[in-house]
């Protein structure tokens, strides 16, 4: 099931209803609602889809955006915050995602659990990386670093995060969708690898706690050397809720057209993904639209629809 996130067009539009016939145009069934979009665009987008012409795979938390944000923010409110004021805003926010998602037909919201707060060591990496010192000893103790202070600071985050989820499962039952929880870029965000295991554990029983798997995110940790892509793939895969699908520049210029970036290896990585699940094309809004073209068809010979 191939889909475009309406990420890539949303802000060139004033009506909704545009987003969705460019969609179509280049050839997708399937749209992902995604965080940045309006509420004005949302009557026009409405019409298209109750017309039939368009379906919708996911939407990605918070969606439509809060009204008191005026740009695309989708980590504007964290699960993990310290302020309880925040936690329950997230909450209250992804309620009316899920209601949103009800009124589209779309059973599956994806979703950024929060981040611990800490030094961004994953921006000094990715500067590193970028200036070829990537096997140096500077590097190694500062990744060290990083992995070991995350590590001791964690739980906390974790615990707030798995009780945000804990208060949402009333409402995914109520409304019978599921929650993504992505796979980040960064590894101060959570939930790291680790921790995606242990929460594969813990809800292992719920119906409604899935995980979404980020390929350009994951590429993004990889290339840094602080995971293997197709091991984490791999993992949690027999609870895959859907895929964003994008190609990463390196070390870490992601959400590229597919085939363009030269780091996502799809021909290995598509084959531990289960059938039938969405595969979201999240791009950013400077790819160019010919290129898109181009590279959906490439996509669809290879791999088919």
């Amino acid at each position: 099931m191939l889909s475009l996130s309406t990420c890539w067009n949303s802000h060139r539009y004033e009506d909704g209803g545009h987003i969705a016939h460019e969609a179509l145009a280049l050839g997708f069934e399937y749209i992902e609602i995604s965080h940045g979009l309006k509420i004005s665009q949302l009557p026009g987008l409405l019409q298209v889809i109750d017309s039939g012409a368009i379906k919708v795979s996911s939407i990605h938390n918070f969606c439509p955006s809060p009204v008191e944000i005026t740009m695309d923010a989708p980590d504007c409110y964290e699960f993990t915050s310290h302020r309880e004021s925040e936690r329950l805003r997230a909450i209250s926010l992804t309620e009316r995602t899920l209601e949103t998602a009800a009124r589209v037909g779309a059973p599956r919201v994806v979703m950024h659990l929060g981040s611990v707060p800490m030094k961004h060591y994953t921006t000094d990496l990715e500067a590193m990386t970028n200036a070829g010192k990537i096997y140096s000893r500077s590097y190694t103790k500062t990744k060290l670093e990083f992995v070991e202070q995350r590590t001791k600071m964690s739980q906390l985050y974790v615990d707030r995060a798995k009780a945000a989820l804990d208060a949402l499962i009333p409402t995914c039952e109520k409304y019978r969708i599921a929650l993504g929880i992505e796979t980040r870029s960064h590894f101060e965000q959570v939930p790291n690898e680790s921790e995606m295991l242990q929460l594969l554990k813990d809800y292992h029983d719920c119906p409604w706690i899935g995980f979404w798997h980020d390929f350009g995110h994951v590429q993004r940790k990889a290339n840094l050397g602080l995971l293997d892509h197709a091991q984490l793939l791999s993992s949690i895969a027999p609870r895959l809720l859907g895929c964003h699908v994008h190609d990463v520049e390196w070390p870490a210029k992601d959400h590229r057209v597919p085939f363009t970036g030269g780091c996502v290896h799809f021909d290995t990585l598509l084959p531990l993904v289960p059938k039938g699940i969405p595969l979201v094309w999240e791009l950013s809004p400077s790819q160019r639209r010919s290129v898109v073209a181009k590279r959906i068809v490439e996509w669809k010979t290879k791999y088919g629809a």
